[in-house]
């Protein structure tokens, strides 16, 4: 049920976070440049705003974007391994080195507290590679071993509940976990989900163009070198891949798609075990949860039962043979990463390569500093906060954020077409927002997951369990307000409309994106914008949709809520005219959030921004008016080079749009744009009147 709003696609991986740890030592970072060698105290310094990385030649009425991020596009093409490339990704990869060097400490120092232990143990593990590669397949021989065991489709509930736990990142056939109940916020219930398929999407089994057709024929010879890899004959890995292939076009034509899933109301099933099991009677519920172990509970949620009517008719089509392939191919799919080379260079051979474009495998030590950051964030976490993240710097986030909620306060109070009661409900929502900058208050305790320095996939296996535990172990629990749901050096941020807070890591208030150094004016279009975006998504067509304490309740009149729907279907068909790629266009029903609150969290941005410097004679800098400054400081945010692969997979998952519309798409509903750089009327970055999207 629960649902993030993040302002980018997650460079870190995500995790989840939670209570208290022992405090690990502050230790120097390593050169951030190379991730090893000369000590350096801080990430390498970039400007928020670069006057390099503009292009002036080009008219910033005609393409801001251009025009404020050609010069950064020409200077930083793609690294070979990367599928894309911007100013979030490369801070994020300052980040990596600046954790390598926390990383590679933890592994050698020869006095270490528990979590120094587990955070360099679980580093080192995965850079041994010679263990790793001499290992292979017999890394995961216990799960293949309970897959093998399997007699008849009565024993596929235990094994199938085992697999889940251990692989909760890549939900074997269905997604088991813990949400907060959506009609009492408070408290949390028991969950199940879909999942299921080695696409990225259900569309990508549905859609008939001839590149869909390609994918999913390159699909099936990934599933057949997996089987490959895992010893059986070529005649033998061929038919099981049909088998796969066939079972996960089922599900996915069952599965919600990504739209639908954007409304809330729609993800709401709950029902007991007993009506659960009129659904699916052919899974042993009894003997699933037994294996499962989840706290007793009375009542649970099933977001799609359209999909869990399909897993039953599977259950009774196909036989224990072909369960068993199914099982052997996602278990060994799943933990690829994490075995022998020719394990991992198939998964991105297949999936980053073929996918998404990139040219070359990341290094081992990236991959090895994401996992550590993914598996035990919060003890990588406390080090890395230490060394970037002031009480001053947290200080003066938290001033601007308040700024920031004033400024939408005010917004709401002028609003033409909202009625006084919803008002009153909006600004209740808004007062009971929660911010959290930084790192959590509580660090969670690492001490149950067993970390040694020598069985790599075993503590990846060890760490999945314990978060699976973890979130399991909330059902029937009061929710826990200080969560966070990434890591602190994630270069992101979010909105959770059920906790009804916003979140902003330490890794996304370095620079470029947030700078000490700099004047106010590219601050609030940088991370003003950002707060503002975080912000607006409480009030857009989703997060409309919950009240001040988390609640999916209706809190709009039917009138209001009708207004609504007509600006933000100005935003949705002015964004369904953008190409990504090729000939496909933007889903704008799919991007339509994080497109309002692009353009909300900028008007927030700006007018925040005036009322901190109001009374001031504020001075052109480098040849730059101050309300040029606020926009060239907006579009370098999200200066960026993608690939068309890249381009092309994220205009079917990602809610987000391409970072040049994300950009224009804003600056041609603002009129105070088009003044602070003198356009005219009919220039492309201005809209005509009639065409104008105005939402908050």
């Amino acid at each position: 049920m629960k649902t993030r709003w993040l302002l980018v696609p997650v460079y870190a991986v995500a995790t989840f976070v939670g209570v208290c740890l022992p405090t690990a030592p502050v230790m120097k970072a390593q050169s951030s440049e190379t991730g090893s060698g000369s000590s350096a105290p801080a990430l390498p310094y970039h400007p928020s705003l670069d006057l390099t990385a503009m292009d002036t030649s080009v008219d910033p009425c005609v393409d801001f974007y251009q025009y404020s991020c050609a010069g950064w596009q020409k200077a930083n093409p793609i690294p070979p391994d990367r599928t894309s490339w911007s100013v979030y990704g490369k801070l994020y990869e300052d980040n990596l080195g600046l954790l390598r060097g926390i990383l590679e400490q933890a592994t050698t120092a020869k006095q270490r507290d528990a979590a120094t232990q587990k955070i360099g143990d679980f580093y080192g593990a995965c850079m041994d590679e010679s263990t790793v590669n001499r290992r292979g397949a017999a890394a995961i021989q216990a799960e293949l071993d309970a897959i093998a065991a399997m007699k008849s489709t009565h024993d596929l509930p235990a094994v199938i509940g085992r697999l889940q736990l251990a692989m909760e990142r890549s939900p074997i056939l269905f997604g088991v976990g813990s949400i907060q109940d959506p009609d009492n916020s408070e408290q949390e219930i028991a969950n199940l989900d879909q999942g299921g398929l080695g696409l990225p999407d259900r569309d990508y089994y549905t859609k008939d163009d001839a590149k869909s057709k390609e994918i999913r024929e390159r699909y099936v010879q990934h599933v057949q070198k997996i089987f490959a890899l895992l010893g059986d004959s070529a005649a033998a890995a061929q038919q099981h891949a049909e088998t796969i292939m066939r079972i996960e076009t089922s599900l996915a034509k069952a599965s919600q798609t990504r739209v639908e899933r954007r409304d809330p109301h729609k993800l709401v099933h709950k029902m007991s075990v007993t009506e659960l099991s009129k659904i699916v009677p052919n899974l042993d519920w009894t003997a699933y949860f037994a294996a499962v172990k989840p706290p007793p509970f009375e009542i649970l949620n099933v977001v799609s039962t359209d999909f869990f009517k399909e897993v039953n008719a599977r259950l009774a089509g196909d036989s224990i043979e072909d369960w068993k392939n199914y099982l052997r191919y996602h278990a060994a799919n799943a933990y690829s990463p994490y075995l022998a080379d020719d394990f991992s260079n198939e998964r991105f051979e297949f999936y980053q390569k073929y996918l998404r474009g990139a040219k070359e495998q990341e290094p081992r030590w990236k991959r090895c500093v994401e996992y550590t950051d993914r598996d035990l964030s919060e003890a990588l976490g406390q080090v890395y906060v230490s060394m970037v993240f002031s009480g001053e710097l947290k200080a003066s986030t938290l001033k601007m954020v308040v700024g920031i909620e004033k400024a939408m306060e005010l917004r709401i109070d002028q609003l033409d077409w909202m009625s006084p009661e919803t008002k009153q409900q909006a600004l209740t929502k808004l007062h009971g927002i929660r911010n959290k900058i930084g790192y959590p208050d509580k660090w969670r305790d690492y001490r149950a997951v067993d970390i040694t320095a020598h069985d790599f996939a075993g503590n990846v296996r060890n760490a999945v369990v314990f978060e699976s535990r973890r979130q399991l172990g909330k059902i029937g629990r009061p929710v826990d307000h200080g969560e966070w749901e990434i890591s602190p050096p994630t270069v992101d941020a979010y909105y959770d409309p059920q906790m009804n807070d916003i979140n902003f890591p330490a890794g996304v208030l370095q620079p470029p994106l947030y700078d000490v150094k700099m004047d106010d004016a590219p601050n609030y279009g940088d991370t003003g914008g950002t707060i503002g975006h975080e912000l607006t998504h409480a009030f857009d067509d989703e997060g409309s949709q919950f009240d001040a304490k988390g609640n999916l309740k209706n809190w709009w009149t039917a009138d209001d809520a009708k207004k609504f729907a007509e600006r933000t279907q100005c935003v949705d068909e002015q964004y369904s005219q953008y190409v990504s790629v090729d000939d496909i266009h933007l889903n704008g029903k799919l991007t339509l959030g994080e497109n309002v609150a692009d353009l909300g969290g900028e008007i927030l941005g700006y007018i925040a921004w005036k009322d901190a410097n109001k009374g001031k004679d504020l001075e052109p800098i480098d040849g730059l008016t101050p309300d040029q400054r606020f926009f060239v400081g907006f579009a370098q945010w999200d200066c960026a080079n993608e690939r068309p692969e890249q381009l092309r997979e994220w205009a079917i998952t990602n809610p987000h749009s391409p970072a040049r519309y994300r950009i224009n798409g804003v600056v041609v509903n603002m009129s105070e744009f088009a003044t602070a750089f003198s356009c005219r009327a009919g220039q492309p970055m201005v809209a005509a009147k009639d065409k104008l999207c105005k939402v908050w």
